[in-house]
């Protein structure tokens, strides 16, 4: 039987892979025979975790990518293409987390927030198009994931910032498969939608509720969450990572513009 899970052949860029979920994204897809360039624009970290994935057939590498800068990844997507030898995978995971009540809302937070997750998510899906596509550098179509959240989803307090942003990532998502499909790109465009994570962006969530007087200890903060999910857990990052290499794969191969939740039916 033939393993559609199987990415043998294929080359993906993952930005953010650095560390968290990117990390275990980048490892997902090494693990399923792609090979895979990290961006991001922490250098050290991002090489090494790029040099740990490397494999016997699996080319792996790195590229300073701070994602808001469109003259970067202009810069980036030709060298991906050469240290890979290729161009069909992209994961936009690349994203930040600035908690605060409205009431609080610091306007340059704000706009740094916007312009990675909203932005960032944006040029990652222009500069994927121009690589993937029929006449491309790449020109063999592909994949892209961007990552969004169960915040897209759910109202929660003191993320009215975030909430919003990856709102915006689930909608351009939508809407950029609908061109690639139209436009005969032979490329897809899905988004995933993951639950509270206890990684560092989770916890540091966790806390902030507990200083805004949401919640009177972390504990109790991250058992609002669970309660609020039918699976009564958290997420875990590599289940993350394995939604990612679904969407990536020819088991998806009819699957685009749409939003996979990983977050246990919190956003039910």
């Amino acid at each position: 039987m033939v393993d559609k899970l199987n990415l043998a052949g294929r080359k993906a860029l993952v930005t953010g892979g650095a560390r968290s979920i990117g990390a275990n994204i980048a490892a997902a897809l090494t693990a399923a025979g792609a090979s895979v360039v990290i961006g991001d624009i922490l250098d050290d970290l991002g090489r090494e975790t790029a040099a740990n994935l490397a494999a016997p057939g699996i080319k792996t590498g790195f590229v300073h990518l701070d994602v808001a800068d469109d003259a970067q990844w202009a810069n980036a997507i030709p060298s991906v293409i050469q240290q890979i030898g290729g161009f069909d995978i992209l994961i936009n995971n690349a994203g930040i987390e600035v908690t605060a009540l409205v009431a609080d809302i610091d306007a340059a937070s704000l706009r740094r927030m916007l312009d990675v997750n909203v932005l960032g998510t944006a040029l990652g899906m222009k500069h994927a198009f121009l690589a993937m596509r029929p006449g491309g550098p790449a020109g063999v179509g592909g994949a892209v994931v961007n990552i969004s959240s169960v915040a897209a989803t759910i109202a929660f307090p003191a993320i009215a910032g975030y909430s919003a942003s990856k709102s915006a990532v689930d909608r351009m998502t939508r809407v950029a498969a609908v061109e690639a499909g139209k436009l005969g790109y032979g490329i897809r465009v899905n988004c995933i939608f993951p639950g509270l994570i206890a990684n560092e962006m989770g916890i540091k969530l966790a806390e902030d509720i507990v200083a805004f007087g949401l919640a009177p200890d972390v504990a109790t903060a991250v058992a609002g969450v669970i309660g609020q999910t039918p699976m009564g857990r958290l997420a875990e990052m590599p289940e993350v990572a394995d939604a990612a290499v679904f969407l990536c794969s020819d088991a998806a191969k009819f699957v685009t513009g749409i939003g996979l939740p990983v977050d246990g039916g919190m956003g039910t």
